[in-house]
């Protein structure tokens, strides 16, 4: 055994005791936050990094590649303080009151604006407020220059449009008379409205609650009583919904499983709304004058008035909150009665005018 003098251990052992101190941290480094974080937390770190930062803020964002959480500074003396904010600093020019002032010089002159200028917003990431124009138009090129501010003009495609949806239940307006919506479905090239045959062989153009739709397409009455509306607007959404007016929230298509007698049903019009009732009888033959014979209907309790030709008829929802999932059964074909006295209902079955046009019913 080789003994070494104590000043000699001594000192090695105070050298590996500094070495230690050392390469032990004082404390770790604050973890940059992300988009895994959560709306919440995120939006909580962002204002109170924006608070703190008062006239040297210049935004906060999201990195599209990373997710990470970027904060915008006129002073890369707060860069520190971002850091252990959980941000990462990106010292830039314009602090986010001057973009928006910015902004807000375009606002005020909005009343002279070119059809082709899509829209004027602050890109934070970029540090600049964007002028979009379609197909760079010069007339809304010139008219984002002559503001006499600094922006920055990006060429779109296209014009932003307003979207509006067809709902079952809501109006379904022809040239010669009014129905409701039954049901939205598709294939593989185009989206098509549901409703009556009654409807539908008025033919031409239909329209909705808020616009042109498009026009017949297919019709089949008497025989059957459907018919299909192709969607031929761009600004029309075809959402798997229907209205139930004053009854709540619009309830939602989930599939299309047959109710059978005895069982609940509701259907939606825009006469009447949302009524409810039982199914009575399948596959009934029903004869409305004239000729006019439709076989394979179902008849319910539920009542209908004129108008409500076409709309939907589903599986009564279940109680209580959240969304409210059904099952779609048809479209309102007839009856007799009113919603004052009540009165019988018949429905076009659904599913023989998906099978028969090859379509699938938009849902959940």
């Amino acid at each position: 055994m080789i003994r070494r003098p104590l000043r000699t251990l001594t000192a090695l052992l105070g050298a590996a005791a500094a070495v230690t101190a050392f390469a032990t941290p004082a404390s770790a480094a604050t973890p940059v936050l992300n988009e895994t974080a959560g709306p919440a937390t995120l939006a909580a770190t962002q204002q109170r990094i924006g608070g703190s930062l008062g006239a040297a803020f210049a935004g906060s964002w999201l990195d599209k590649t990373t997710g990470e959480l970027v904060v915008g500074t006129t002073d890369g003396s707060h860069s520190a303080r971002i850091r252990a904010a959980g941000a990462i600093p990106k010292v830039v020019r314009h602090n986010i009151a001057e973009l928006k002032k910015i902004q807000s010089t375009l606002d005020n002159r909005s009343a002279g604006v070119p059809t082709s200028v899509a829209g004027w917003y602050v890109d934070a990431p970029t540090n600049e407020v964007v002028v979009s124009v379609v197909g760079g138009d010069p007339a809304g090129r010139a008219w984002a220059t002559a503001a006499g501010v600094p922006v920055r003009v990006a060429q779109v495609k296209s014009a932003p449009r307003p979207l509006w949806a067809v709902i079952g239940g809501q109006g379904l307006y022809f040239s010669g008379g009014a129905c409701s919506v039954g049901f939205n479905a598709y294939d593989d090239d185009d989206h098509y409205v549901i409703t009556a045959g009654h409807c539908t062989e008025l033919g031409g153009t239909v329209r909705g609650v808020d616009g042109t739709i498009g026009k017949v397409a297919r019709s089949s009455f008497p025989g059957n009583d459907y018919g299909t509306v192709k969607v031929t607007q761009s600004d029309v959404s075809t959402p798997p919904r229907v209205d139930r007016y004053e009854d709540g929230s619009d309830v939602r298509i989930e599939g299309a499983d047959v109710v059978g007698v005895g069982g609940r049903i509701c259907r939606s019009g825009i006469t009447t709304h949302w009524q409810c009732g039982r199914v009575e009888a399948l596959d009934q033959t029903v004869n409305y004058g004239n000729g006019n014979i439709v076989k394979g209907l179902t008849q319910t309790d539920a009542c209908a008035e004129p108008g409500d030709s076409g709309g939907s008829f589903v599986s009564r929802p279940s109680s209580g909150s959240g969304t409210k999932l059904v099952q779609a059964q048809g479209m309102t074909s007839g009856g007799s009665g009113d919603c004052d006295e009540g009165g019988t209902t018949f429905f076009q079955p659904v599913k023989e005018v998906l099978d028969r046009y090859d379509l699938t019913l938009e849902q959940d």
